[in-house]
């Protein structure tokens, strides 16, 4: 299914909750309920903040989707983002693997060492998911139904402010919790980088698919 199919604005009269809504919603649920005492055994409070955070998310996601009506495909991208960031915090890497800082999870990782570290990669994707949910709000809000240039650089730019906001509240987590694993001005300049990345490759993926649809659409009413 095309994306212009899929973000199309649905108003909140006909917006109704679907079995794959409450599936996503479940799964989502299912892994926060597991990583909680997981991060509880380890000791982990910084990572406590950030499912609190989730939760509030959740909450926030739930009622954009009940009044713009997300797109199943931008909802489940949402809850992979959630899983991908409880690995990062919580999952282990084996010694002997690269690393960034001394402490041994995921979000350490270096994936080509030195270059791209997983963390960067969960920000590139989150921050895409958040912009493709920009759009789609848009849509609902305007009614419009094709990208322009500088609607499609309005959407990155809120998916790439939303990611500052991230960027805050990784600020307050290194004021409040000690020894976390955020890391210092570079790491955040990457992490916007990231951002940017992910917003971009969001909007290009926006463009292709609203121009394959408009010519789908366009053969389909030349054979009418």
């Amino acid at each position: 299914m095309s994306l212009a199919s899929r973000d199309e604005p649905t108003t909140s009269r006909k917006r109704r909750v679907t079995p794959s809504d409450w599936a996503v919603l479940g799964f989502t649920l299912l892994y926060i309920a597991g990583a909680t005492p997981w991060a509880l055994l380890r000791g982990n409070i910084e990572f406590l903040l950030y499912v609190a955070v989730m939760l509030l998310m959740i909450g926030l996601v739930a009622a954009i989707h009940l009044r713009v009506g997300l797109s199943r495909e931008v909802l489940v991208g949402l809850s992979l983002w959630g899983l991908i960031h409880m690995a990062g915090g919580l999952m282990p890497v084996p010694e002997g693997w690269p690393i960034h800082g001394d402490k041994r999870v995921l979000y350490s990782l270096w994936l080509i060492p030195d270059y791209l570290k997983y963390d960067q990669l969960v920000h590139a994707f989150g921050f895409g998911v958040t912009t493709w949910v920009c759009w789609q709000g848009l849509c609902a809000a305007t009614g419009v139904r094709r990208p322009t240039v500088g609607l499609l650089l309005l959407c990155a730019a809120a998916g790439m402010g939303f990611g500052a906001v991230n960027e805050v509240v990784e600020f307050i987590a290194t004021l409040s919790v000690p020894e976390t694993n955020v890391g210092g001005y570079a790491n955040t300049g990457w992490d916007l980088v990231a951002n940017g990345v992910g917003a971009a490759a969001a909007v290009t993926l926006i463009a292709v698919g609203n121009r394959k649809a408009a010519k789908e659409e366009q053969r389909a009413s030349a054979m009418s």
